[in-house]
């Protein structure tokens, strides 16, 4: 898809607002990285206060993929660090939505790639290695699930069940 802002996707559509099919999460997430535009579909992960496998799924091709991380929403540590963004950006990830902390903030600045959470914190995660894989998720008050598409920019981030061209 061309670069199409989230507003014009949500003026073009909106039957699949109406129908649910396009869903806008809340506007809860700060920005971090240097793309603020991103799209892609979804993966979705499922964990709190541990980054295992967080890191597992960013060590994979990530193939203009989007990770979305429900991380519970904890605001005690962070679940993403600088390494791990490096690694996705190199491994081809278009984006990572967090639903809770990130750290090393001016390291994921630097980093082509997109990412959204809640804020930053400097502790660390457990690594217990604790979570679920490619499940439903609700964060920002939408339900996400895996293979959806994920559309993000400044004005904020859409899901899709389906590949949207305007």
């Amino acid at each position: 898809m061309a670069l199409v802002t989230t507003a014009e996707v949500c003026d073009a559509n909106p039957q699949l607002i109406v129908s649910g099919e396009v869903r806008a999460l809340q506007p809860i997430f700060k920005i971090y990285g240097r793309r603020q535009v991103f799209s892609g579909p979804v993966v979705t992960l499922k964990v709190f206060e541990d980054n295992v496998l967080v890191r597992e799924f960013l060590e994979e091709k990530g193939n203009g993929r989007v990770l979305v991380v429900d991380g519970g929403g904890s605001l005690r540590c962070a679940i993403l660090g600088g390494n791990p963004v490096v690694q996705a950006q190199n491994n081809g990830w278009a984006g990572i939505i967090v639903n809770g902390c990130v750290r090393d903030v001016d390291e994921i600045n630097g980093c082509d790639i997109g990412v959204r959470a809640l804020a930053s914190h400097p502790m660390k995660a457990n690594k217990k290695g604790i979570g679920e894989k490619h499940v439903p998720i609700t964060i920002a008050g939408t339900r996400i699930c895996d293979g959806e598409w994920l559309y993000a920019d400044t004005d904020g981030i859409l899901i899709s069940k389906m590949e949207l061209s305007v």
